[in-house]
């Protein structure tokens, strides 16, 4: 019997095992996938690695800086200079800063309404959580355009559009990264470094320390408790263990079956908590011709199918660019096929920057709902009335079940510091257990 099982080997639970196992624990990671990761994924793309999945780390993320570190890992600067692009209704403007060019009473409107939500962000309230973030804005922004600009950031941010995402949820979001400049900016944002060998490769280190003890290929189908433990049947055989840490988002962890079932209120979230929806595009080219031109490779627009674009230039040189479909775009471009697709997205990249755009040494896509062990990216959302309702169960954990998963952080949620951080949470709640119990 192993003293703690691990259900999840993305970055949080792979964290949460050697946080464990440093302290002497025998610990056993169990993974459905045929790889480590989770929601981070490297591929390798006409040669070139590309990161699939989440790549950004920025300021104020320590966890995440301090294990690229440690795994001896460097990072390299996202590049952002030059002209930006917003293209929204069919109008496009360029602009320098890092605010879109509007209009200057639009403009205002803009500063003004990042600065309220900052400062309600600091001290979110329950009574909140009745609105989503589309009826806040209707109710508080005047300008159609300016509405348009935040629904832009909030769909690339939580893969949701403002009518699906709680009002309440957002604020807390937002205060858990510090600010929501923070979250949306390059330069001093949780856009300014990518890693040079790739962010999948923190999780692929991590993995190779703990073996033997992470199986993948392993899906988990049942959970039973005994006088003794846990015994979590799976694909490939039971394994038992005194105590688990639960590193799945909870839209996962609500298909394990459960003996006895979980609290009322676990139940609950599980169901209500679904995933962003994202696909994430990346087109390599053999010149960086957008920087050429003096464009940065930033566009930030309404959709059909890109909402945003980021040069994606790798560090050894090789040009690209990595544009992401959102929300409800990223469902219903999901249903089309591959092809259909690509052709869109080229085409979209052709408008912006050029004939050269449509015609890429190489393109690859990722949706992330088409994964059968994420069902989508970046991270789980609650509509109104959850968190009021049920959001106690986020990261209290039940019987010998401890939760982990950057839905369950309180810093920086929803990114790779936030896993980080609800590893080290979960696992000091294990060894307290084990404390006391010896």
């Amino acid at each position: 019997m192993h003293d703690v099982l691990v259900v999840g080997a993305g970055l949080s639970g792979l964290y949460a095992a050697t946080l464990l196992r440093e302290k002497g624990l025998s610990v056993q990671v169990l993974e459905a996938r045929d790889r480590v990761g989770g929601r981070t994924f490297s591929d390798r793309v006409d040669g070139v690695r590309v990161d699939l999945g989440g790549q950004w780390i920025g300021p104020t993320q320590d966890r995440a800086y301090a294990l690229v570190r440690r795994l001896g890992l460097s990072t390299f600067p996202s590049f952002h200079q030059g002209k930006k692009l917003l293209d929204i209704g069919g109008r496009s403007s360029s602009y320098a800063g890092s605010i879109p060019s509007l209009p200057p009473l639009q403009l205002i409107e803009l500063e003004l309404t990042i600065r309220r939500l900052e400062q309600l962000a600091k001290n979110p309230q329950p009574g909140q959580d009745s609105l989503s973030l589309a009826q806040w804005a209707d109710r508080h922004i005047r300008s159609s355009r300016v509405r348009e600009v935040m629904a832009i950031a909030v769909r690339v941010i939580f893969g949701a559009d403002p009518e699906e995402l709680s009002f309440y949820h957002f604020l807390s979001y937002v205060r858990s990264a510090g600010s929501l400049r923070r979250l949306v900016e390059i330069d001093n944002g949780a856009q300014q470094d990518r890693v040079v060998e790739g962010t999948h490769s923190l999780s692929r280190l991590l993995a190779e320390a703990l073996e033997p003890a992470v199986r993948t290929g392993t899906p988990v189908r049942r959970v039973r408790e005994t006088t003794k433990g846990l015994v979590v049947e799976t694909d490939r055989g039971d394994f038992e263990g005194r105590r688990m840490i639960l590193a799945v988002p909870p839209a996962l962890a609500g298909r394990i079956a459960w003996e006895p079932p979980v609290p009322l209120a676990r139940d609950l979230l599980c169901q209500r908590m679904p995933m962003g929806g994202t696909i994430k595009c990346v087109a390599l080219y053999e010149q960086a011709f957008w920087r050429d031109a003096g464009w940065s490779g930033e566009v930030t627009a309404a959709g059909n199918p890109l909402t945003v674009v980021f040069d994606n230039t790798t560090a050894e040189g090789v040009p690209a660019l990595v544009g992401f479909i959102v929300g409800g775009d990223a469902r219903r471009w999901g249903l089309a096929g591959d092809e259909v697709r690509r052709a869109a997205v080229l085409a979209q990249l052709g408008r912006w920057f050029g004939e050269k755009a449509t015609k890429p040494r190489a393109y690859v896509d990722k949706d992330w709902a088409q994964d059968p062990w994420s069902r989508g990216c970046p991270i789980g959302i609650t509509g109104p009335g959850t968190l009021t309702t049920v959001g106690s169960a986020l990261r209290t954990g039940w019987g010998r079940i401890h939760i982990a998963g950057t839905e369950s952080a309180d810093q920086w949620c929803g990114f790779l510091e936030g896993a980080l951080q609800a590893a080290e949470r979960s696992a000091a709640e294990v060894l307290e257990e084990f404390r006391l119990r010896s």
